[in-house]
């Protein structure tokens, strides 16, 4: 067993839930980040705090992490086939599954994927703009305007997310997309907190969550890729 875990790095309980697990993050990113102004600032406390929470936040890793730590077995979230189905019955769900994988991909994956793209690769050319002066009224409207078309397509995302199962050959890419969704809703949370009442805090935690939410999306973009 490890040292020090991440759990005890986010000051947490392994019994934790993922809200605790979200609430910990939030507070302790706050109390260490270098930009934050505060006393505890320090690099290498909020390198850890992420870290902690890439893997903590994801339920995914987590349970793995969990295993590994604490010796218990990764839950499974599919059912173990007590039977070797015939020929002509496997063959019947072969062309199924690719079916339902050819439905998911066009239903689900292509569009959500493109809305997270959308989302996470504008977020530095926005703040760049908003840096020239982050108290002006015109860029701040422009921002909030940035901020309600990035909740609008991450919940249009969400609903495609719902709209098909996805199939049990696509659940890495599936868990690596609701995860990056959950992380860019989050993040845009965090940013109009900033807007509401200029805590760089704020500013800085959604900037946190939305590089988790590329490094998940690179992360199901891998899982695809290693099925294709």
């Amino acid at each position: 067993m490890e040292t020090v875990t991440h759990y005890d790095t986010l000051e947490l309980h392994p019994d934790a839930s993922q809200s605790d697990i979200k609430q910990a993050y939030r507070r302790l990113a706050k109390l260490f980040h270098p930009d934050s102004q505060q006393e505890t600032a320090s690099h290498d406390r909020i390198a850890s705090i992420n870290a902690a929470y890439e893997i903590l936040g994801d339920p995914t890793r987590r349970r793995h992490y969990d295993a590994r730590i604490l010796g218990a077995a990764p839950s499974r979230s599919y059912a173990t086939v007590s039977s070797t189905p015939t020929r002509r019955h496997a063959s019947s769900e072969g062309r199924d599954l690719d079916a339902q994988v050819q439905v998911w991909l066009k239903q689900v994956y292509t569009p959500v994927n493109r809305a997270l793209r959308h989302v996470i690769n504008q977020l530095n050319d926005e703040l760049r703009q908003l840096s020239a002066d982050p108290f002006d009224d015109d860029l701040l409207e422009d921002f909030q305007s940035y901020l309600d078309d990035c909740r609008e397509k991450v919940e249009q995302a969400q609903r495609c997310f719902r709209s098909a199962p996805n199939p049990s050959t696509m659940a890495g890419a599936a868990s690596s997309l609701y995860h990056c969704l959950d992380q860019v809703g989050d993040g845009v949370d965090e940013l109009e907190r900033f807007i509401s009442c200029y805590d760089e805090h704020y500013l800085h935690t959604g900037q946190e969550l939305f590089r988790i939410a590329h490094k998940l999306r690179e992360d199901a973009q891998a899982a695809m890729q290693s099925i294709f």
